[in-house]
């Protein structure tokens, strides 16, 4: 690892750190917010050349609280706001010594910020936002970069999350007993979106973004061992294990799609897939089982088979069943569709699919024509599958997904031009 990447790792990982200490102690988030921001960015400007300080966190809060002294006194009309703030704390003992120095110096404040970042107040965009910069402690650059938007739209967006937390009044604490499932399934939503974006973007030149989907990784293995006996926790962590896992042999050089059936597994980490199988079998018999214990165990199914014909689709089916019962949603029935295809035949899985179709989520999602194609393909049905994978390659939003459906199209196409007009018998018939 080079010097700068293990800086920026630190700086990542302290991120959250410093920016609790100083909510916790100041409040104000959102002044807070871009005070560790302007630290962050100053030692990823100074650490490389003139090294990490002893003490890396205090160095950050002492030069954050330096930056919110600058800002609450650059406007006269800020003074009321500056009083406010440091009335309980002297000033002098706010710049003489770091927040670091608490007796709570330890204390890690991850946990809140996620719940803080996710406050219902929040559009889901503008929760994942938060999150990246708050607690993953990426620059609105690199965020804005991930989702191919401009910076300014970013920048914009999270400084509208940042003071809708204001208005809301939150405070930088849990929330109680009453709020805590729900509050927690909100934290959870989050990174797992964070992780699709990650591993599948929603639109743009290229599949994937793996910075998002490493940052959610690590995020929620923070979030385990800070909940270490939360089953649904321990589920997510195990299913962007076992998905990510494919990874390297979903794209070939040139960045273009490999689907599941596809892939060669020899190149999938099987480091990976042993820490997440051993994590969901550890999670699965302990308590009652969620979501995302259930999509954990279905990655597991498919990551534990050598090859495609030995996946077992019939756990696999099982597994679907269960989880539309307790999560239903549209994606789980376009899933569970494919696996009841590959039990019970194509028409059976074409009979499921034509039921979202009066679903105005999924009518005409690119996913679901895309599925069309694939068991009309299954079914013999080629003229009406190439239709299909037409259809879905317009309405498709990234360019490898595109040119992935355009190409299962022009093949079926040209297979089925020998059936279409009579054979050629001049001189190059066989060539």
């Amino acid at each position: 690892m080079s010097r700068d990447r293990g800086v920026e790792d630190l700086l990542r990982e302290l991120a959250p750190q410093v920016l609790g200490a100083l909510v916790r102690r100041y409040g104000q988030f959102d002044a807070c917010e871009d005070a560790t921001q302007e630290a962050l960015l100053k030692a990823a400007m100074r650490w490389p050349t003139e090294g990490v300080p002893d003490n890396p966190r205090g160095w950050l809060v002492t030069v954050a609280a330096h930056r919110l002294m600058d800002e609450f006194r650059s406007d006269q009309s800020r003074r009321r706001r500056e009083n406010a703030l440091f009335m309980a704390t002297p000033q002098s003992a706010l710049l003489a010594a770091p927040a670091d120095a608490e007796p709570e110096k330890d204390r890690d404040e991850t946990l809140t910020l996620l719940f803080l970042c996710c406050h219902p107040a929040l559009s889901a965009p503008s929760q994942i936002a938060l999150t990246l910069r708050a607690v993953g402690g990426l620059t609105t650059a690199q965020i804005a970069a991930a989702f191919l938007v401009p910076e300014a739209t970013m920048a914009q967006r999270i400084s509208r999350a940042k003071q809708s937390i204001k208005a809301s009044g939150a405070s930088f604490a849990m929330p109680d007993a009453a709020e805590w499932a729900e509050r927690g399934r909100a934290v959870l939503h989050v990174l797992y979106l964070i992780f699709n974006e990650g591993y599948t973007a929603t639109i743009g030149p290229d599949l994937t973004a793996p910075q998002l989907s490493d940052e959610a990784i690590r995020l929620t293995r923070r979030l385990r061992r800070l909940l270490p006996d939360d089953g649904e926790v321990a589920g997510l962590l195990a299913l962007m294990l076992l998905t990510d896992a494919r990874e390297p042999a979903r794209t070939r050089p040139d960045g273009s799609l490999v689907p599941l059936e596809e892939q060669d597994r020899s190149k999938w980490d099987r480091r990976s897939i042993t820490e997440g199988v051993e994590l969901i079998t550890e999670t699965l018999p302990r308590g009652q089982v969620g979501p995302y214990q259930l999509q954990a165990a279905i990655a597991a199914v498919h990551d534990e088979a050598e090859h495609l014909d030995a996946t077992d689709w019939p756990q696999i089916l099982a597994l679907y069943e269960l989880l539309e019962q307790i999560a239903p949603n549209p994606m789980v029935t376009l899933n569970r569709a494919v696996a009841v295809a590959k039990v019970r035949g194509p028409a059976a899985g074409l009979y499921l699919l034509a039921q979202l179709e009066s679903d105005h989520r999924m009518a005409r999602h690119h996913r679901l024509l895309a599925t069309r194609a694939h068991l009309l393909e299954l079914a013999g049905e080629y003229s009406a599958a190439a239709a299909s994978y037409q259809e879905a390659a317009r309405r498709a939003t990234t360019l490898p997904e595109r040119r992935h459906l355009i190409a299962r199209a022009t093949r079926l196409a040209s297979e089925m031009a020998p059936n279409l007009h009579p054979p050629n018998r001049g001189p190059l018939a066989g060539h």
